[in-house]
């Protein structure tokens, strides 16, 4: 990790998130269930909100047209410096034309943007048509808020547990800086874009803290939760996933 991304203030990190900076088994599954719904070989590329620009090099396996963008300069200036099509702007404002990628991936964005549906409207206008929109979400329903909490006007870092089950007007008091979705509020963001989803589930954390500590029983905890998938049990799942196709 570059100085530049170690000095990133409390306050940008809180409100964009944190950017991961290991690629492990959880990444690399998600990975896998975009290339199940996407031809990624020599396709045409834009990751939003790129942070550091892990997805951005992942992807360069399967295609040098790449790109990535992100609201914060710092992030960008550290992403550029092993990596080219890195580019500084905001979800709501892509620098690129219409119909341009062949996939838009907004991997756990979101919820941070200033402005969710027109982030999402402007993903839907520079993928071309027939081109693929994925995202992943925070799930409402998952029993823990992941990004941490307002308390008496202090941030407070770490899980907090049910908040996301509280009243909305409640829940976004004490989380005003990430948003969380039901099933129902997803479908609602797409549903004045043009296209279809084509695939839209529910799925659960890689756990990979639990797997690099205890292997064993972090692989169990993988495979049951797994099995959850498609379950009315997913409910509980930490993400949404979903691809939509631009019609």
């Amino acid at each position: 990790m570059t100085p530049m991304v170690e000095n990133l203030s409390a306050e940008r990190a809180i409100t964009l998130g944190h950017p991961s900076y290991v690629w492990r088994a959880g990444q690399e599954r998600r990975l896998e269930m975009i290339r199940a719904h996407v031809a990624l070989e020599g396709a045409r590329i834009l990751d939003v909100g790129c942070g550091l620009g892990m997805y951005v090099r992942r992807l360069r396996a399967f295609s040098d047209d790449v790109h990535g963008v992100d609201v914060d300069a710092e992030r960008v200036a550290a992403a550029s410096q092993s990596l080219p099509n890195i580019r500084q702007a905001p979800a709501e404002a892509l620098p690129y034309g219409a119909d341009t990628f062949d996939l838009v991936l907004l991997h756990e964005v979101l919820e941070h943007v200033d402005e969710d549906a027109a982030a999402l409207a402007e993903a839907h206008r520079v993928t071309r048509p027939g081109g693929r929109i994925v995202v992943f979400v925070p799930n409402r329903w998952y029993p823990f808020e992941t990004h941490g909490f307002y308390w008496r006007g202090r941030y407070r870092f770490g899980n907090i547990p049910l908040v996301n089950y509280l009243p909305t007007p409640l829940r976004d008091r004490l989380c005003p800086h990430v948003r969380a979705y039901s099933r129902g509020a997803l479908r609602a963001l797409f549903g004045g874009l043009a296209g279809r989803p084509v695939a839209e589930r529910r799925i659960f954390a890689g756990y990979d803290n639990i797997v690099a500590r205890w292997p064993r029983a972090g692989r169990a905890l993988c495979r049951a939760s797994y099995a959850l998938e498609g379950t009315p049990l997913d409910a509980l799942a930490l993400s949404h996933f979903v691809v939509f196709r631009k019609g």
